[in-house]
Order: C-alpha cells, then structure tokens, then sequence
C-alpha cells in the first residue's frame, strides 16, 4: 500500500514540477509559490506513507493538484487522473498488504513451505 501510495505522489511532484514551468510565464508570484509548495509537499508526503498521516495529506494534495488547474488547465484533467491513481493505489495496496499478511501466517504455521 505505501509503496503504490508512495509511487503516485513522488510522479505527482514531477507533474507539478513541469506544470510550474508551463505556469511561469504567465503567472505571478503567488500561483507559483503555491504549486511549489504542491510540489515540495509531494515529495515530503511520499515519505510519510508509512503512517496515517501520509495518506490524509495526500489525499488533501489530490485536491490542490485538481484546483491547480485555475493556474494550468491541463492540471484539472492530470489531478483527476492522480486522483483515480491515488485511490487505486489504496485500495489495490491494501489487498495486497491482505494477501501478504495471509502467506506470512500460512509460513509461520507450516515452516517446511
């Protein structure tokens, strides 16, 4: 689960990384500083993805990818996508943490597989 979760939002750091330079010859200083700021928190939320909180601030950052797209249009079809990757990545993530934790026990009970 981390590990997807962990995946999308370090891609959504590049994405808003490339948007910010779509965004900076038409743009001021405060649109920006805040897609900087998208990005910068991206990347630091990638490593949070251990625990709880990671999970809820990227789910928070799904949001300002889409809202980014007041500043760069194509960020309102890239941030939905992310979105449907994000929630992908959770629920496809959990089933497999199931699955691994189910052949972990079955190992412990029968150490000879």
């Amino acid at each position: 689960m981390r590990i997807l979760g962990a995946s999308v939002i370090t891609m959504e750091a590049f994405v808003m990384g490339f948007a910010l330079l779509l965004a900076m010859d038409n743009h001021g200083v405060l649109a920006l500083t805040i897609g900087g700021l998208i990005a910068l928190l991206c990347i630091l939320t990638a490593g949070l993805m251990k625990k709880r909180i990671g999970w809820i601030v990227g789910s928070f950052l799904q949001v300002g990818l889409i809202v980014y797209g007041v500043v760069v249009p194509i960020m309102y079809f890239l941030g939905a996508l992310f979105a449907i990757l994000w929630i992908i990545a959770f629920f496809l993530g959990r089933k497999g943490e199931a699955i691994r934790a189910q052949l972990m026990a079955e190992r412990d009970q029968n150490p000879s597989i």
